[in-house]
């Protein structure tokens, strides 16, 4: 664990690090960023600053992630729903989005991150649009951590965009009739095709919902909750929910270990609802 040398020797996040199992760190993280504007009022501040302060955060974050050893990270950035927040609010945001993609190439290029998006970004601002594509272009290159950035995302709308595009290549190729649509082809046309699907989601501010997020990709992550809000997020907060996740028996929907052999007393039971169901179908 490469940041270990850049951690004080008593320092609490030090503590928290050499508790991690290197071995089990979740390939891929996604965190709902939440609590900015909350953050903000707190300190009598307007909205914007608490924004302001989250983009900084992800600086911190992400290098965070990629020093550890995570393989991807969804940041869920802008949501379809966004839109519907007051129109100075909304501006003020792109401007936040161009100014960090503009300052965090070279980072990102200096620790071999390749960054991407999901979401229909097209339909962004053209100055966002063309600094969003420019930085992926610019770390396409990049075979370490994938930064995937959640920008005018909609999970329901990431369905509905896979699934017409199946309609739309089986109609082109004249096979429409005898379509049928199974999982693997759904996550073929996901925008994190490629990406394992998430291990951790972290939700931050306290929220208990999803928000339309990767509902697909989440079936099986483990789900971690904390009040503290984004701007807050710190390594120490990163490595406690690491440190959460390790501690969970994630079995899938099986079991990690074969179940004790049933009682004399539960096998008589067992008996019982054999002969009642035998009986009740004659």
């Amino acid at each position: 664990m490469n940041f270990l040398d850049a951690l004080a020797p008593e320092g609490n996040d030090r503590v928290l690090a050499l508790a991690i199992d290197p071995e089990r760190i979740p390939a891929h993280i996604a965190i709902i960023m939440d609590g900015n504007g909350r953050w903000a009022k707190g300190r009598g501040l307007p909205r914007f600053a608490g924004h302001r302060a989250g983009v900084t955060r992800v600086r911190s974050v992400v290098e965070d992630c990629s020093h550890i050893g995570v393989k991807a990270l969804t940041l869920y950035a802008f949501s379809a729903e966004n839109w519907k927040r007051p129109r100075a609010e909304v501006d003020m945001l792109w401007r936040l989005l161009r100014i960090y993609l503009r300052r965090e190439i070279e980072d990102l290029q200096r620790n071999n991150i390749r960054l991407q998006s999901s979401g229909r970004v097209e339909a962004l601002p053209a100055g966002a649009y063309e600094v969003l594509r420019e930085a992926e272009r610019a770390t396409a290159h990049c075979t370490g951590m994938r930064l995937n950035l959640a920008i005018n995302y909609s999970a329901r709308n990431e369905l509905v965009d896979a699934v017409n595009t199946l309609i739309d290549e089986a109609r082109i190729e004249g096979r429409l009739s005898s379509l049928v649509v199974d999982e693997a082809m759904i996550e073929k046309n996901l925008s994190t095709a490629g990406l394992p699907d998430p291990d951790l989601l972290i939700r931050t501010s306290g929220e208990m919902r999803i928000s339309n997020f990767l509902l697909w990709q989440i079936a099986y992550a483990e789900l971690y909750v904390t009040n503290t809000y984004w701007p807050d997020f710190d390594r120490a907060e990163l490595l406690k929910a690491i440190l959460e996740f390790q501690r969970r028996d994630r079995r899938f929907g099986g079991l990690t270990a074969a179940p004790a052999a049933p009682s004399l007393s539960q096998e008589h039971e067992i008996d019982e609802i054999a002969a009642s169901l035998t009986a009740s179908s004659k």
